[in-house]
Formats: structure tokens, C-alpha cells, sequence
């Protein structure tokens, strides 16, 4: 297991941020005001992101879950609410199917289980795609944080690069094991299919699925109060009544 580094803000039920691959807990920072001032609001760094450093061996889906796993155990102690973006996604995805009574609710942004789900384009990006390919925002991030230094980046980004190669791979059936509700949300113009998201919505047996119009794969940046809005409705304790239904018509 690795140590994550983290930052904790705010008061009330337990929300554990989950941030996408190559990237650190600053994902959520323009949905952070609204989400501290409900939750206690815990946003760790995964290994070999952000202040956490890097560990020996690969960087998987399956071992960043095992962190997380433990994180939740060790230093949250309570069963909370998870947001997962990008690889955070598939990190919630595999903590919530293992251990689902140390989840809550569950919210997927900008997820594909498996490669059949992602875009074409995003596909062939990362068939070739090297470190010195990486946009610069990412690397200057990194170097400003990092523990292991800035001549480390290079080795992380091959591993999430490999990752990204290889993994996900689960099958879509698999999520009718999910037994948290869960929030299915991605941009009309994501590095997920908006069939895939739509299988992955009919898969999950208590399944809420938002298409952003107008936004890409980083649509917590490019929407954040809209983004802000989904979490905080999905995450109430209350749901709204559906009216129009089969079931509310009696059909």
C-alpha cells in the first residue's frame, strides 16, 4: 500500500475527491466552495501524483483502488461518499465493487470501463502518445509538487501511459454489481462514447446519467457550476419524485 498525501476541508458526512490520471486534487477546485460548505471534503493524491510520491512497480487501476481502499479504512474511518474524475473514475468504480460498505454514494466523471468505450481519437492519442507529448500545464504541475522531483515525470508518465494502454477492462455486466447509487456523468464531446455511457447507465441497477452539452473531457473545468450542481443534487439525501414514469402511470 502507498501513503497518499491530502488535504481535508469543510464539516458533515465524509466526500473523498478522486482526480484524473496525470493530475492531483486541484481537479475539483471550482466545485470545492460549494462541496465543503456540505461535506468534510477529503482530496487525496494518488501515487506518483501531486505531493504523494511515486512507489515501486506499474501503476494500476486494481493498486490505486487497494490505496484508496485503504485511505478510506485508515484515515477517513467512515463510510463516505466518492467523486471519481477520468482515472479517479475507475479507481471508485473498483473500491465500490470490492468494499461497497465503505461507500455511500458514487459519482463516475468521464469514465469507460473498458476500451470498447473510448473514443476513437483518444484511442490513437494514447497508441503513440510519449512524456514529451504530455501538454506542458501537466509537467509544470507535476514539477512544482512532486516529492520524487521534476526528472521523475517521465517515468509516472510512461506508467499512466502504459496504463492507459492496457487497462480498463471490465466488462460493462460487471457494473450490475454496483450496489450504491450512482451518478453517470460526462460531456457530449468526452473520451467516452455517449453509447458507453449509456450502457454503463442501463448496467448499474441504481443509475442517474448527465451528458454535459458543450464540453469535453475536462468538463469540470469548462462547466464547474453546472458540475458543482449535479454533485450537490446527487449527493442530497433527498431525490426529487419522478412524476412521469411506467411506475408513477401505473404501466
Amino acid at each position: 500500500m502507498t501513503h497518499q498525501e491530502y488535504v481535508v476541508d469543510g464539516a458533515g458526512d465524509a466526500l473523498v475527491l478522486l482526480h484524473g490520471g496525470l493530475s492531483n486534487r486541484d481537479d475539483f477546485d471550482a466545485q470545492l466552495a460549494e462541496l465543503t460548505a456540505r461535506y468534510r471534503v477529503w482530496r487525496p493524491d494518488r501515487r506518483g501524483h501531486g505531493t504523494t510520491p511515486d512507489a515501486p512497480g506499474p501503476i494500476t487501476y486494481d493498486n490505486m483502488a487497494d490505496d484508496t481502499i485503504e485511505f478510506l479504512e485508515t484515515v477517513v474511518g467512515e463510510p463516505a461518499h466518492l467523486i471519481g474524475y477520468s482515472d479517479g473514475a475507475m479507481v471508485g468504480v473498483l473500491v465500490a465493487l470490492c468494499r461497497p460498505d465503505l461507500v455511500r454514494k458514487l459519482v463516475l466523471m468521464g469514465l469507460y470501463v473498458n476500451r470498447e468505450g473510448e473514443a476513437e481519437w483518444f484511442g490513437r492519442y494514447v497508441a503513440s502518445a510519449t512524456a514529451s507529448a504530455v501538454p506542458a500545464s501537466i509537467r509544470s504541475a507535476y514539477d512544482a509538487r512532486s516529492p520524487d522531483g521534476p526528472a521523475h515525470f517521465d517515468e509516472v508518465a510512461g506508467k499512466v501511459l502504459h496504463l492507459w494502454r492496457t487497462e480498463p477492462n471490465l466488462p460493462v455486466e460487471a457494473l450490475r454489481d454496483l450496489t450504491v447509487p450512482t451518478l453517470l456523468l460526462q460531456g457530449d464531446d468526452d473520451i467516452v462514447t455517449l453509447e458507453h455511457g449509456v450502457a454503463m447507465a442501463r448496467a448499474i441497477p441504481d443509475a442517474q446519467l448527465a451528458v454535459v452539452p458543450g464540453a469535453s473531457h475536462t468538463v469540470p473545468y469548462e462547466k464547474p457550476a453546472l458540475v458543482a450542481q449535479l454533485f450537490v443534487d446527487f449527493l442530497a439525501d433527498e431525490q426529487p419524485r419522478r412524476l412521469f414514469t411506467a411506475e408513477a402511470l401505473g404501466v
